[in-house]
């Protein structure tokens, strides 16, 4: 009976130590995780505004993309950065459930690529983003970004288009995508 109990008790353990997080593809982003983010407006041209974001130790950047989208009523958008993180977690898209399995990046990394577009989704700016972090081993990890805690810095150049970009609901995959004919 005690070699079962402790069984059982091991199980439980190692269940909960390799138990797998999955998100939702619509999930809202969570504000105020950015306090340290300064904003310049890099060039005009027509409508067209570039802006860069730099964001701060311990800022978390969906976060930050996500205020800055608010603060100027962004409705299409498009944007690229570079810099360090001293954690991640990255998504991949298991069509099987409709969710991003979660996977973490706890050590510190250098962000090789940051690429993503800003499109309304439920009548709110929504940013859309994809990451590539190199670790310390030289190993390049991606996917989602579903999180990234910056350090030291994080240098985002990120374009405003003035026509609205729409997304709607992919019942198929449980997730918003951008409908080029949508115009509300």
């Amino acid at each position: 009976m005690k070699i079962l109990s402790m069984a059982a008790l091991l199980l439980g353990l190692c269940t909960r130590l390799f138990a797998q997080d999955y998100v939702s593809p619509v999930k809202p982003a969570e504000t105020g995780k950015s306090p340290g983010v300064k904003v310049k407006l890099l060039s005009t041209v027509g409508e067209t505004k570039t802006y860069a974001l730099i964001f701060s130790t311990g800022d978390e950047v969906v976060s930050g993309l996500t205020e800055f989208a608010q603060k100027y009523n962004v409705k299409s958008a498009h944007y690229t950065a570079i810099g360090d993180a001293t954690s991640a977690k990255v998504g991949w898209y298991d069509k099987s459930r409709k969710m991003f399995k979660v996977i973490p990046i706890p050590e510190p990394s250098e962000v090789t690529s940051l690429v993503g577009d800003v499109a309304v989704f439920g009548g709110k700016p929504v940013a859309h983003s994809h990451v590539n972090v190199a670790t310390e081993d030289g190993l390049t990890h991606g996917g989602h970004l579903l999180q990234l805690i910056v350090g030291p810095t994080l240098e985002l150049i990120i374009t405003v288009e003035p026509t609205p970009m729409y997304k709607v609901l992919n019942e198929e995959f449980g997730a918003g995508v951008i409908d080029p004919t949508k115009t509300e």
